[in-house]
This record gives C-alpha cells, sequence and structure tokens, in this order.
C-alpha cells in the first residue's frame, strides 16, 4: 500500500483542506493555479498553515508525473494547476462499520459488487455524500481504489462517506441481515419492485459489476432482490445512473 495519496481538482483539494488538514503534506501549483483556488474555494487563510510549494506550468505537471510514477499510475495532465501530496485516506474492517451501526438508529450503506472502474465508483461517491450515505463497503478483489483520477471526479466526497474492506461481501451482507439491516440487491432481472421494503431503520443497498451485476454469491443472499422498472427501450442503466436512482428512492 502505498505511503501516499494524491488529490486533484479544486473541490476535493478544498474539502480535503478542511476535513483533514493534519494529512496534507504538501501543494504544489503554479500562481495562477492558487489565484484559482482562492477564488473559487475562499480559503486563502486556510492555505497559509501548509507548505506551498509554487513552481511554473511545465514544472507543476513534471513533479505531478513523477508522483504519478511513484503511485505506479498512468499519468494524465493535472487540471488547474494545483494538485496536493496527502496521507492515505482512512479505511475501516467489517467490525469497525459493526459497532457504528449498533451505535446509530439509522445507517446508510452502499455495498459495490466488484464495481471496479474508478469512474463509475467515484461518480456513486459523490451521490452517496449527497444522500447523507454512511460508508461504502467493497470486497477487497475488485475494490477500485482511491487514486487521483478518483479523487477530482469524487469532488471530495471521500471525505464524507467512510469506506469499508471486506474479504468477503456475501459473508458481510449475511451479518448485515442478521443484524437488522434490509439489503435491498439491484438487478434488472429481478421480478421485486421493491414497494413495501422497509427502509425505516439500517438500510444497505447493493450494486453489482458495471457489465454483469451482482455476482450469484451476493445475489443468493440479499433480502430483495429489485428492479428498476424501464419506461422505455432500453432495459439497463449504467451503475452510477442506477445508484443515484436507487438512493433518491430507498435512502430519502
Amino acid at each position: 500500500m502505498s505511503t501516499f495519496d494524491l488529490i486533484v481538482g479544486i473541490h476535493s483539494i478544498a474539502e480535503a483542506i478542511i476535513c483533514r488538514p493534519n494529512s496534507v503534506r504538501k501543494i504544489i501549483a503554479t500562481q495562477d493555479g492558487l489565484k484559482e483556488f482562492r477564488k473559487k474555494t475562499r480559503l486563502d487563510k486556510e492555505l497559509k498553515q501548509f507548505d506551498v510549494k509554487t513552481v511554473g506550468p511545465h514544472e507543476v505537471q513534471k513533479m505531478a508525473e513523477q508522483f504519478y510514477k511513484e503511485l505506479e499510475m498512468t499519468f494524465q495532465r493535472v487540471p488547474s494547476q494545483i494538485f496536493m501530496v496527502v496521507d492515505p485516506v482512512e479505511t475501516y474492517d467489517l467490525a469497525w462499520l459493526y459497532e457504528e451501526i449498533d451505535k446509530s438508529d439509522r445507517y446508510k450503506i452502499l455495498c459495490l459488487d466488484q464495481v471496479t472502474d474508478v469512474h463509475n465508483a467515484a461518480a456513486i461517491m459523490r451521490t452517496a455524500a449527497f444522500y447523507g450515505v454512511n460508508c461504502v463497503v467493497t470486497g477487497a478483489k475488485g475494490h477500485f481504489g482511491t487514486g487521483p483520477s478518483f479523487a477530482r471526479i469524487a469532488s471530495g466526497a471521500i471525505e464524507h462517506v467512510d469506506i469499508v474492506i471486506c474479504s468477503s461481501l456475501p459473508k458481510a451482507i449475511t451479518k448485515l441481515i442478521e443484524k437488522g439491516v434490509s439489503v435491498i440487491g439491484f438487478s434488472e432481472h429481478a421480478s421485486e419492485g421493491g414497494e413495501g421494503v422497509d427502509t425505516s431503520g439500517h438500510v444497505a443497498l447493493v450494486l453489482g459489476a458495471e457489465d454483469v451485476g451482482m455476482s450469484n454469491a451476493v445475489s443468493r443472499v440479499v433480502e430483495h432482490r429489485v428492479a428498476i422498472k424501464p419506461l422505455g427501450n432500453i432495459k439497463s442503466l449504467n451503475v452510477s445512473v442506477a445508484a443515484a436512482i436507487a438512493m433518491e428512492r430507498w435512502l430519502k
């Protein structure tokens, strides 16, 4: 596991500054990048507590490229001429999750079953933060990862939604049901429409991989298998769109 992460994207950098300032190691930017950041975030006073290195437009990209290389990631040009080096975001285990559920009257969970596409996972995370989801649970195998692209697309959501990583998602879901969590899995092949499912207490929504949906192992253990019924000729949705519809309907 890497000893640092990169955050790109003005809003993602701002959320990290606000939510976990002690994790910030360094901010590297051009003069124009800093000017735009200050204009859009109004965090000028907060910036003064950090190690901010000002470089030219070419150098900011070369420095970012070196950090990408250390992370063993394919380099992509840094937007807005600013990026941040931070401690990796903390992730949690199932024991932590079960304790959090026990302390809450209503705990909202998203379970992602092998959703590996960074763009989809980050879009889901951003929507999850919008709907007040407490945590996202994912298996260690098929985890989407949290690199610079994820941070940019999630637009700071990673600072507000906890990530729980487990060795077996089916076992985790089974335990959630035992703890009184209403678990709803989404499949275009399901016959249930989800009407009457009690979501007034703890609730977990389960979404599957982009191409094949929930795995058989996960599908067998979910409490309710629900389809989002199409009104037109296209029968399936992108997983991030399906997640947004599911959160709007079952988490409000």
